[in-house]
């Protein structure tokens, strides 16, 4: 169950982005806006990608590593679809789009650490061991 908890998500998200990959033509007809809006796709779309890595790994370094190589399979998947090409930019986006959700990821595991250490009570000493040398 814990293995589908962590694992299921990415699954997902991946399969959103093959989904994606799959359609033909992503033009929206506004011109350098349209091009803008597709490269903020890459690093949002990668941006949750590393979260959920991160989430299911516990550490960055394979959440990147593996999170870069399913990018540049993406990339490939696109050059057999009609009406898309395959990039290596593409691929340095989304990776700039995985270090950009690792770092959120990060911060928010901190902060979520920081606060937790602040509510937890402070230690108490063994009375028993009042002027007795540590």
């Amino acid at each position: 169950m814990r293995l589908f908890v962590l694992w299921g998500p990415v699954v997902a998200w991946a399969a959103v982005i093959f989904g994606l990959s799959s359609i033909p033509s992503l033009s929206s007809g506004l011109g350098t806006w349209d091009e803008v809006l597709r490269k903020g796709a890459h690093l949002t779309e990668y941006a949750i990608l590393g979260a959920l890595l991160l989430r299911a790994l516990g550490r960055w370094q394979p959440a990147l590593m593996i999170g870069i190589a399913y990018a540049a399979t993406d990339e490939i998947h696109q050059h057999f679809v009609h009406g898309r090409h395959s990039s290596p930019f593409d691929v340095a986006f989304d990776a700039c789009g995985l270090a950009i959700g690792l770092l959120v990821a990060l911060s928010v595991q901190s902060s979520r650490a920081r606060a937790e250490e602040l509510r937890r009570p402070p230690a108490r000493r063994d009375p028993r061991a009042a002027g007795r040398a540590p």
